[in-house]
């Protein structure tokens, strides 16, 4: 009998070809796709094919259809209101930039779904993520490495699986390129060949978080002060949930030079801006602290670390300051360190670990 495996689709070409891809190779592959928020009512604004929306499910029933696997909705939205989108405006409300990705993959698209492969059967779940999951017997450890495809990895949003997690997951887009697995496509007469790659979070598709967080709490931002590193008033922002650290477009300040976000303050509700250069900093401090490749950093460590999705890395070294809080350094001056972002870890092509940003320090 050939082993259950369920996998996540999303209704897009990477989770079809990856069904396609786990069924040739001999499983019995179970299609699932979450529901998880109403995107048809989000506010005002609706865009479909959004990896939630009805035509999204649609996409993912008539892959699961043509490629003959068991197929099933399930909702989570209750779940996805509580581990991602409270947490998304909280992050905001006082002050932080959240990656709301991260949070569905740690508690919907792993957690939650491994449960429910469980009750249908399966020990064992897939996505379409680009990155690979391998078994290192030197380390007795399961290793999360870059995909493939370096421009379409998402390492970064899966630095906080845990071990029993990527024990019972599957990635097998990510032996692939993006172009490939579009060409498997189109080989299966599978009508998501073209589809685009989603680019937007799924629950604010217009992207105006700001409006989103209104909507969703009913209450209005409240106007503050931009003022200079000295206290200095400069003008008047519009309500810290529109603005994020790093951010130079859109504050409306004429200082004669561009300025940037260097901190923004929940208890006194002001925004401190600056110079590019005060916008810089070598040490990163972050806190709910995974690891993967190691069981814990014992001693300082040199890696490579990434401050966004979209960094392309620098060399820092890594230690541990307390029983869950690390402390990166720099060899290079970073721009846009922001509290609420992943600081992720590697070595060589693996997941060292990760934790979420806490603060900085100025320039050394």
């Amino acid at each position: 009998m050939s082993e259950k495996i369920v996998i996540g689709m999303s209704g897009g070409v990477d989770s079809s070809v990856a069904a396609a891809l786990l069924k040739e190779q001999g499983y019995e592959v179970i299609g699932l796709t979450m529901r998880l928020w109403d995107g048809e009512t989000v506010g005002d604004v609706f865009r479909d094919g959004t990896c939630c929306s009805l035509s999204a499910v649609e996409d993912a029933r008539r892959v699961a259809y043509k490629l003959g696997i068991e197929y099933h909705v399930l909702d989570f939205r209750k779940e996805f209101e509580k581990y991602v989108i409270d947490y998304f405006v909280n992050e905001y409300q006082n002050a932080r930039t959240p990656n709301p990705c991260i949070a569905c993959n740690k508690f919907l698209k792993f957690d939650a779904m491994l449960k429910k492969a469980k009750l249908l059967g399966a020990e064992l779940i897939a996505t379409g993520h680009y990155a690979k999951v391998s078994y290192d017997s030197s380390y007795g450890r399961y290793l999360l490495r870059r995909s493939m495809a370096s421009e379409k990895d998402q390492t970064y949003a899966l630095y906080s699986l845990t071990q029993e997690q990527l024990a019972h997951t599957l990635m097998p887009v990510g032996a692939y390129d993006k172009g490939r697995i579009r060409e498997i496509a189109q080989e299966l007469g599978l009508r998501v060949a073209d589809k685009p790659d989603s680019q937007d979070i799924c629950f604010v598709p217009d992207g105006d978080y700001a409006s989103y967080i209104r909507e969703y709490t009913g209450r209005e931002s409240i106007p503050g002060n931009f003022v200079l590193t000295d206290g200095t008033v400069v003008g008047q922002h519009k309500g810290i949930i529109h603005y994020t650290v790093g951010q130079r477009k859109g504050l409306g300040l004429s200082m004669g030079m561009p300025v940037f976000v260097l901190e923004i303050r929940p208890e006194t509700n002001e925004i401190v801006v600056g110079p590019a250069e005060s916008a810089l900093t070598r040490t990163v401090r972050a806190d709910q602290v995974n690891f993967m490749a190691i069981p814990d950093l014992t001693a300082p460590r040199r890696v490579w670390a990434k401050i966004r999705y979209n960094h392309r890395g620098a060399w820092c070294t890594v230690e541990k300051t307390g029983e869950d809080e690390i402390l990166c350094t720099f060899e290079e001056p970073q721009r846009a360190v922001t509290p609420g972002q992943a600081v992720v870890l590697y070595e060589d092509d693996c997941v060292l670990g990760g934790g979420t940003i806490r603060g900085n320090d100025k320039t050394r």
